[in-house]
């Protein structure tokens, strides 16, 4: 195993805050869309039901599962799925993408079984791969029972961990692609389908890049949003909300008020000791607040190699808890 030097440093930059205020709702999170940190949030580890936000994560894992993109056929079973539609009938051919808007814009539950079957050979094969997916990137209050979001009541997550879910797809760029539209039209042969997000918010506010809309009985309104302004990137998740537009942009313009993008290290050169000497290609930029700033600390991890250059790590932590690494080119 390698050995490693830590080099601590200490940074403090001051900030205009402005006081919080509460937002209603059975749960609600707003998250970092940079590093996937929690800013604020009410309840927000309570499991609960999360309806259609589901298909955040059956789209991203059938984007990821590698599975072909070209056509699918339309089984009884997708073709008969209950709840929302994008009315596909049995038998019908549709290209994959389309599928993954209509399942996206619209929130088609037809769509979702037709996609699980395809990528999974089963809509069982396809919710075991959500799962081990979910495991894998560390959601460990959520399980998945099926890929629409109809009710289970083992089907839950929790308002933190789908805010973290769609942290993760809209790394992706196709899910961003997708989940970004406004309108689609698909096109083929005689069929011709026009879709509109249901997203309200993507249409009406323009720091709202993107997001996912859910609702059943069990678990209220759900609603899911990503937005971006001044370079700050935040992701907000409302469960069991019937207020929920207007708290998302509220919660937007509070936590857009009370944090900044702070340069907590600056590209360049460093003297980490006498004779060691780092560069810092890109600067290291935080979401942070006033109260947070002078709780930052930086650490330079240096592998004790005897070569002239290596590659190190500048690791910065709030409170002990690692938000970002970058890597930092060490000459000795």
């Amino acid at each position: 195993m390698r050995q490693a030097i830590a080099i601590v440093l200490f940074l403090s930059v001051l900030l205009t805050a402005v006081p919080k205020e509460a937002a209603s709702g059975s749960a609600w999170a707003v998250i970092d869309a940079e590093t996937g940190r929690l800013l604020d949030g009410s309840n927000e580890n309570l499991q609960l039901p999360i309806a259609s936000l589901t298909k955040i994560w059956t789209a991203l894992t059938f984007i990821e599962s590698g599975t072909s993109m070209g056509e699918i056929s339309i089984s009884p079973e997708a073709a008969s799925a209950e709840g929302s539609s994008i009315y596909l009938e049995q038998g019908m051919k549709m290209d994959a993408d389309a599928l993954l808007y209509g399942l996206m814009l619209r929130s088609g539950n037809d769509a979702a079984y037709a996609l699980a079957e395809h990528a999974g050979g089963s809509v069982d094969g396809f919710v075991d791969l959500m799962n081990k997916k979910a495991e894998l990137y560390g959601l460990e209050r959520t399980t998945f029972r099926n890929p629409s979001g109809l009710h289970d009541d083992q089907h839950l997550s929790t308002a933190y961990e789908t805010a973290l879910m769609l942290y993760f797809a809209m790394k992706n760029e196709k899910f961003k692609k997708i989940a970004s539209a406004e309108n689609f039209v698909y096109r083929k042969g005689d069929v011709v389908r026009s879709w509109r997000n249901k997203h309200r918010l993507i249409h009406t506010n323009e720091n709202v890049l993107a997001g996912k809309t859910g609702f059943t009985k069990a678990a209220g309104r759900t609603l899911a949003t990503y937005f971006e302004k001044d370079g700050k990137k935040l992701i907000i998740v409302t469960l069991n909300n019937g207020n929920d537009w207007n708290d998302h942009e509220h919660l937007a313009d509070q936590t857009f008020r009370n944090y900044e993008n702070v340069t907590v290290a600056k590209k360049g050169k460093y003297r980490i000791f006498p004779g060691v000497e780092g560069n810092l290609k890109r600067p290291i930029i935080l979401l942070l607040n006033e109260e947070e700033v002078e709780r930052v600390s930086h650490v330079v991890y240096i592998p004790r190699k005897n070569d002239r250059n290596v590659k190190g790590t500048w690791t910065v932590s709030l409170d002990n808890e690692v938000l970002v690494t970058a890597e930092i080119e060490i000459r000795k």
